[in-house]
């Protein structure tokens, strides 16, 4: 099946390309989620006159995501989690977690474009990629730190 793509799809092509896709792929995944069109004569011709409008309004993203990542790069995330031994964490620090606190900041960002490859599981201070852009990418410093949890002692009477 080919269709024409509205809207960057990762690992699949930028807003106006032509790309073959399998059936299910299209029909279940991109149409519904107005990612793309029916590649045919009538859709083509539409898509010659978006790709003039495409580029101008890329540029102005490309602008905007600048002047967000400038923003961002100074921006500085904790988290406090239970660790038990090795300093390993109950549980992890994963991109919507990233995205909920960088919201209670005032960016608003989606959490898909954080660039984690696995959840955070360790204590430490990590510079996570944020994809704002398809030509820029901000860091942003995380930092996880313990909460050992209290040992109770048992009062002998």
């Amino acid at each position: 099946m080919e269709v024409i793509l509205k809207e960057d799809v990762n690992k699949l092509g930028h807003r106006g390309d032509v790309v073959k896709v399998a059936d299910g792929y299209g029909r279940n995944y991109l149409l519904p989620g107005k990612l793309a069109i029916v590649a045919n004569a009538a859709n083509k011709a539409v898509i010659e006159q978006m790709k003039g409008s495409a580029i101008r309004k890329l540029a102005k993203e490309k602008v905007v995501a600048e002047d967000l990542a400038t923003k961002l790069s100074s921006v500085e995330l904790s988290f406090e989690r239970k660790v038990g031994d090795n300093d390993h964490l109950f549980g992890s620090v994963t991109s919507s977690d990233i995205a909920h606190q960088l919201e209670e900041k005032g960016f608003t960002i989606d959490r898909r474009k954080i660039s984690l490859e696995e959840p955070l599981k360790t204590i430490g201070e990590f510079h996570v990629p944020i994809k704002l852009h398809r030509d820029v990418t901000s860091h942003v410093k995380v930092t996880v730190s313990g909460d050992r949890p209290v040992e109770t002692q048992t009062a002998s009477a």
